[in-house]
């Protein structure tokens, strides 16, 4: 486990040596902080219309988890595609592209070891970013009564959602040398598994007599990220979406595993 904590502080101490750590903080507390005073913008406004209409069992209805943090975290999540490439674009690939790969895998570290290191400095990184979105919905609690335990599940849900991720970065950065090439091939699988999974299965389903509803089709969806979101931002927890967060995880971390190990006996 020392091992493990020493490969992981090393990762996190090269992200924050580099401007890409701060560049990206940066952006993500900028656009939280746009998307939050957007929310809140459009909440008040909301409520200011059903007033001058008189709409005030509407306005009852109304609560600040269901107007302002679900469409906020929501949204944060979808930032992350396009952000969270850039962190993990470097975690094995820059490793490659300075030929320190062979010193790390000729020592006797295991390879999970290795993998484990650089996913906990991801998830170390992430949690920094999450902690940044956390920040606006608890500004709420000083003005207005949110619910605590549905804020606090859509914001496990953003950090369990980021730790899938850093292992599908992790992933792809494990494949090539070249940091650019890593932050395009996590971005596409990003997309693939957050938005566009059920739509490729409807469009391939449509054209085929197995139909949507079909058992292949159900577990194709079941991979896309996007249903599992929605359902904790509503402050469901069930187990089949924790479960799948976590085979997510592992299933990335495995093959990242592969990868290396298969460079160590070349």
């Amino acid at each position: 486990m020392s091992r493990v904590l020493t490969i992981a502080s090393r990762e996190l101490r090269s992200l924050f040596v580099s401007p890409v750590a701060y560049v990206v903080l940066t952006l993500w507390s900028v656009i939280a902080g746009t998307f939050f005073l957007a929310s809140l913008i459009g909440f008040q406004e909301r409520i200011m219309q059903l007033q001058q209409f008189q709409m005030f069992q509407q306005i009852e209805s109304m609560n600040l988890n269901d107007d302002l943090i679900e469409p906020f975290v929501g949204s944060m999540w979808v930032i992350l595609l396009f952000l969270l490439p850039a962190i993990t674009m470097g975690l094995v690939s820059s490793e490659k592209a300075n030929g320190t790969d062979e010193l790390l895998l000729t020592s006797p570290i295991s390879i999970w070891e290795i993998v484990f290191g650089k996913f906990l400095a991801g998830v170390g990184f992430v949690a920094v970013m999450t902690a940044i979105v956390a920040f606006f919905p608890s500004l709420l609690f000083l003005f207005g009564e949110p619910e605590i335990g549905r804020t606090i599940t859509g914001l496990a849900c953003l950090l369990l959602v980021s730790m899938s991720y850093v292992a599908v970065g992790i992933f792809a950065s494990s494949v090539t040398r070249n940091q650019l090439v890593a932050f395009v091939f996590t971005f596409v699988l990003l997309l693939i598994l957050g938005m566009m999974l059920p739509f490729i299965v409807d469009i391939t389903m449509a054209g085929s007599g197995l139909g949507r509803e079909s058992a292949i089709a159900q577990i194709v969806r079941w991979m896309s990220t996007g249903s599992h979101v929605d359902r904790m931002l509503k402050g469901l927890v069930d187990t089949a979406d924790l479960a799948y967060f976590a085979v997510a995880s592992g299933a990335f971390l495995l093959l990242s595993k592969t990868v290396l190990e298969s460079s160590r006996w070349r």
